[in-house]
C-alpha cells in the first residue's frame, strides 16, 4: 500500500523547487492531452508556452495580462502570510473599476494631468471599501472571510451590470450595455508604439519592490509574518490581530481596486459588463506559485499570463476550445498543491507495521 508519512522537517529544496517542478509536470501533462485529442503535442505546447514571446507584440500582451495579476497577487499574498484569506479579489477589482469608471465619466468634458491619478485613487479606494466589509464582519462578528469576500464577488457582478445598463450607460450607445470611451487624459499611457502595454506594468513591479520590502524588511511584514505562524505568540508580543487583518483585507483590497482602474482605462477604455476576466481568481494561483514572495509573483504572473497568450494561440492557429487556459492553469494549481504535500509527506510503499501489545 502507499501512505504518506510526515517529515519531521519540511523539504526545503522541494519547497523552493516546487514552483519549477509544477510548471514542468504541467507540461509534461499538457502533452499527453494533446496527443490524447489528436493533436500534435509537441506544436501545441510550443504555441502555448512559446510563441508568446515570438514578437514584441506579444511580449506587450504579456505585459497587459501580468500586471493586475502582479497587483492582485501581491496584495493577496500579504494576507495569505497572516492566514487571513481573501478570496473576493475578483469582487474588489470589479469595484475598482466601477469607481475608477464613474470619476471618468464624472469629468467625462474635462481634461487634465490629475484625472488618472484620481481615477487611481478612487479604485483603490472602492477597492478597499469592499474588502472593508468582511474586515468588519471578521473582527465584530467573527464572521469567516473567505465566505463574505466570496459572496460579495457576486453582488459586485450584479451591481456592475446594474449601472452599465442604467446610470452609467453611453447615452448614444444604441442602448448597449457599456459606458462611453473614455477620452486620452482617462487612459494609460502606452509604453510601446507596436502594443497595448502600458504604465501599469512598472508600477505593478514598483509595488511588487515595496511589498518584498514591506515583508521582509518592516516590522509590520514581522507582525504579518508571526500571526500566520504562530497566532498566540503574536497576542502574547502584543500585535493587534485586528488591526492586521484590516490591514490585510484593505490592503489587498485597494491593489485589486487599482488593478480594476487599470484595466478599464487601459486595454478595456471603457466599463463593459463583460470586465471580470477571472483576475481575481487567478491571482490566488500566482500568490502560491510564487511562494507568496512578491518577487516570486512576478514571475509567477508572468508564466500565468503565458498561459493566457498562448491559450488564445491555440485557439486560433490550431482550433483548440477556449477552455485550454483554465485546463492549464488548474493542472498548474493541481501540481503545486501537490507538489507542496510532498515538502512535509514522504511516499512510503508497503503495509505499515502493527506494534505488538
Amino acid at each position: 500500500m502507499i501512505r504518506l508519512e510526515r517529515r519531521t522537517e519540511p523539504s526545503t529544496a522541494l519547497v523552493y523547487l516546487t514552483p519549477a517542478l509544477a510548471v514542468v509536470l504541467t507540461i509534461l501533462s499538457g502533452l499527453i492531452l494533446f496527443a490524447i485529442l489528436g493533436q500534435d503535442p509537441v506544436r501545441a505546447i510550443g504555441v502555448i508556452f512559446f510563441s508568446p514571446f515570438s514578437d514584441a507584440y506579444q511580449i506587450s500582451e504579456l505585459m497587459v495580462k501580468a500586471a493586475p495579476l502582479i497587483l492582485i497577487a501581491v496584495g493577496l499574498s500579504l494576507g495569505f502570510r497572516a492566514e487571513v484569506w481573501n478570496i473576493g479579489a475578483e469582487g474588489q477589482f470589479i469595484i475598482g473599476a466601477i469607481t475608477a469608471s464613474a470619476v471618468a465619466l464624472a469629468f467625462y468634458d474635462v481634461s487634465g494631468w490629475w484625472l488618472l491619478p484620481l481615477m487611481s485613487v478612487a479604485g483603490i479606494a472602492g477597492g478597499m471599501a469592499w474588502a472593508a466589509v468582511p474586515a468588519f464582519l471578521k473582527t465584530r462578528f467573527g464572521a469567516n472571510e473567505i465566505l463574505v469576500s466570496l459572496m460579495l464577488v457576486y453582488v459586485a457582478a450584479l451591481l456592475l451590470s446594474a449601472l452599465v445598463t442604467g446610470p452609467l450607460r453611453d447615452p448614444d450607445g444604441f442602448n448597449f450595455p457599456e459606458s462611453r470611451i473614455f477620452h486620452d487624459n482617462a487612459l494609460m499611457p502606452l509604453l510601446f508604439e507596436d502594443g497595448r502595454a502600458h504604465v501599469g506594468f512598472p508600477i505593478a513591479l514598483v509595488v511588487a519592490l515595496i511589498g518584498w520590502l514591506l515583508l521582509g524588511r518592516h516590522v509590520v511584514g514581522f507582525q504579518i509574518r508571526l500571526l500566520g505562524q504562530s497566532p498566540r505568540a503574536a497576542r502574547f508580543a502584543g500585535f493587534g490581530e485586528k488591526r492586521i487583518i484590516w490591514f490585510c483585507l484593505t490592503v489587498s483590497g485597494g491593489l485589486a481596486g487599482l488593478a480594476g482602474a487599470f484595466e478599464v482605462a487601459g486595454p478595456v477604455e471603457q466599463l463593459v459588463p463583460s470586465l471580470p476576466a477571472g483576475y481575481g481568481f487567478t491571482a490566488i494561483i500566482v500568490a502560491f506559485l510564487g511562494r507568496l514572495n512578491p518577487v516570486g509573483i512576478v514571475l509567477a504572473a508572468i508564466v500565468i499570463a503565458v498561459t493566457y497568450i498562448g491559450g488564445e494561440a491555440a485557439q486560433i492557429e490550431m482550433q483548440l476550445p477556449s477552455a485550454i487556459t483554465s485546463v492549464f492553469q488548474g493542472m498548474l494549481l493541481f501540481f503545486l498543491l501537490g507538489m507542496d504535500l510532498l515538502a512535509s509527506y514522504r511516499l512510503r510503499l508497503g503495509a505499515r507495521k502493527l506494534e505488538a501489545g
